[in-house]
């Protein structure tokens, strides 16, 4: 099956009925193998997940307690009254034991050890997968602005030339070709700045990640949010991995509390023993029972505890509203920039119209040159906002793709 058909299955399992029939655009970005494996070989995603490995050994270790047992030899040399000796020995065997369900909550206590692991795992995916979908864009941005620059370039060598054409017969002063040959040059000079800023994105992108096919595409073009507020809010608050992240370091907190509390009625050691007495004529087989007396120590690191689950419980609270206000703002700036890409493109088709018909005008000998050079700006000027604007949008959209796990098999990795 083409993995174009894959995606759109994924899609509409992923978006309600009443959305499925909306494809969903993802033109701009790397195809979801590339982007996988490039957010998988980003360098905070491989920490994160040699985290993961490590913090299964830990939960392990804490499932398994540090008890030991310990294995103990006394020699002794017994001398009688009568001038005699015996030489003699104990040897034993003993290790504490869990009581009070201490086993469980420690298998509890590492089981949680790894899901916090995991969620953490699952956070630098998502900053490594906005990270690529913003670089990415802004990469196609800066490729289409230095295109901007170079159509720039050309209507002011255009624009110099017309007026060298004038200046030849005599209908345009030396002033004005000083004047359109400075507007040359500084178009020259953005255009210059066009290529070194695409340069410099596309370092800073392939810097990050290496194993990205960079092919150049030009921006599509925005649309509307296929969801509303609510079912996007939906998504991302299920989707979060930094409120999984709080809610797996609550349970945690809420296990060690437990623990603590079971903690307070100490575990006893229990062993065995055998011995050797009286020239080895007595043979001695025992069972030891040391318990530990609990004092202040045990109290306080009960109590403690719990004041950590408190900790952890505001902090869940404080990142669940974070996560909120995040939405909320992201699908504002989503609809916003849309407006204003709507807006900006108007004004740049009609700026650009004009700045043609100006330059017409011009070579026919109508219009002066401060009028055409201001209409070649506003051109500029206009064009730019426009790309702005549509960089932004779909910045935006993706992110909160992005977000609710909807792009790129994120949620398959949860």
């Amino acid at each position: 099956m083409k993995p174009w058909i894959i995606m759109s299955l994924g899609w509409t399992l992923a978006l309600p009925l009443q959305l499925a029939a909306q494809p969903v655009e993802l033109a701009d970005l790397p195809h979801t193998e590339s982007a996988r494996a490039a957010i998988e070989q980003e360098p905070s995603v491989v920490r994160a997940r040699h985290a993961l490995e490590a913090a299964g050994h830990a939960g392990r270790k804490i499932a398994a307690s540090p008890y030991e047992w310990t294995v103990g030899v006394d020699v002794q040399r017994r001398r009688y009254e009568a001038g005699s000796s015996s030489n003699e020995w104990t040897a034993r065997i003993e290790r504490p034991i869990r009581i009070g369900g201490k086993a469980e909550l420690d298998q509890g206590l590492g089981d949680a050890t790894v899901r916090l692991a995991r969620a953490e795992l699952g956070e630098a995916r998502l900053e490594a997968a906005r990270a690529l979908a913003d670089m990415w864009i802004a990469w196609l941005a800066a490729i289409q602005a230095g295109e901007l620059a170079r159509e720039q370039l050309s209507f002011a060598k255009s624009n110099a030339t017309a007026v060298a054409k004038r200046r030849k017969a005599g209908d345009a002063s030396l002033l004005d070709l000083n004047i359109a040959k400075s507007d040359e040059i500084e178009a020259q000079r953005q255009f210059d700045l066009a290529v070194a800023k695409k340069a410099k994105v596309a370092i800073r992108l392939q810097s990050r990640f290496p194993s990205l096919v960079m092919k150049p595409r030009p921006l599509s073009k925005p649309v509307e949010l296929e969801q509303d507020e609510a079912q996007w809010r939906q998504h991302a608050l299920a989707a979060s991995d930094a409120l999984q992240i709080t809610q797996e370091s609550l349970k945690l907190a809420e296990l060690a509390a437990a623990r603590a509390r079971a903690d307070r009625i100490p575990d006893p050691t229990v062993g065995i023993y055998t011995a050797s007495e009286a020239r080895s004529s007595q043979r001695i087989v025992g069972l030891s029972l040391s318990i530990p007396l609990g004092g202040t120590y045990r109290s306080e690191a009960m109590l403690e505890a719990l004041k950590r689950v408190n900790v952890a419980r505001a902090e869940h609270y404080r990142q669940r509203r974070e996560v909120e206000q995040g939405i909320a703002e992201t699908i504002s700036e989503a609809r916003t920039a849309l407006r204003s890409w709507h807006l900006a493109e108007q004004s740049a088709r009609m700026a650009s119209e004009n700045a043609r018909l100006g330059q017409r005008g011009y070579i026919l000998g109508e219009g002066d040159l401060q009028s055409l050079l201001l209409l070649r700006r506003q051109s500029v000027e206009t064009a730019s906002a426009a790309l702005s604007a549509q960089a932004e949008a779909l910045m935006a959209r993706y992110r909160l793709l992005i977000d609710a796990h909807l792009i790129w098999g994120l949620a398959d990795e949860r």
